[in-house]
């Protein structure tokens, strides 16, 4: 990879789409660094199979008013997912306690609150069914590893291609990272960022037209 798809850069922050097989921090750090000029800082997290919209600081004042926006609920991240079945009900809410493995990479959902265990909600909504897959549009409240993997898969809904967790069809996980929106670090000014997952399977099987 030797051009990182720059969606919006200022002297304060970048907004890039992440390919996937590219860790989000050193991997990315380095990348835009190279292509911007100047250090990179990495304040949000999206795992390394997966790919989309994410915004970087380019300075530790940046870096920290996009921190507390995370903190404070305004930097609001939105995914698209393709599982494994048909979620009931076709949207609503899912809140979870979660454990994360660092040994072994997997979060778990458990019962009860207990060291190292956090809680995780996201809201979701059903775009589309077909053929035993559904294109699920999700809201992400908090940021735990594997969140969204987990959290689905512990209802027996697998992202597709995400055989750590259960998945039977193969290829690359089917989660992207479709919007980002926040508050500019320095302006203030509303700001809203999109990225269409590829066109390649499961996607492709998909019309996509309710996920703008």
């Amino acid at each position: 990879m030797d051009v990182v798809p720059i969606l919006y850069q200022d002297a304060h922050l970048a907004v890039c789409v992440k390919p996937v097989g590219v860790d989000s921090q050193d991997g990315m750090c380095r990348l835009l660094s190279a292509q911007l000029g100047g250090e990179v800082f990495c304040v949000h997290r999206l795992d390394k199979a997966v790919g989309g919209v994410m915004v970087y600081a380019r300075s530790a004042a940046a870096a920290a008013a996009l921190g507390r926006a995370i903190a404070d609920g305004t930097l609001e991240k939105e995914y698209l997912a393709v599982c494994e079945g048909v979620p009931v009900p076709a949207a609503g809410a899912m809140r979870d306690l979660l454990y994360h493995d660092s040994a072994k990479n997997k979060t778990y959902v458990v019962q009860r609150q207990r060291r190292g265990v956090r809680e995780a909600l996201l809201e979701y909504e059903t775009l589309e069914t077909r053929d035993g897959l559904s294109l699920v549009r999700v809201t992400l409240h908090t940021g735990r590893s594997h969140q969204i993997r987990a959290q689905f898969a512990a209802r027996k809904l697998p992202l597709a291609g995400d055989g750590r967790y259960g998945a039977k069809t193969r290829g690359a996980i089917a989660l992207w990272s479709a919007a980002l929106a926040f508050p500019h670090p320095v302006s203030g000014e509303a700001l809203r960022f999109t990225s269409a997952p590829p066109e390649t399977p499961p996607w492709t099987g998909f019309a996509m037209k309710n996920a703008r």
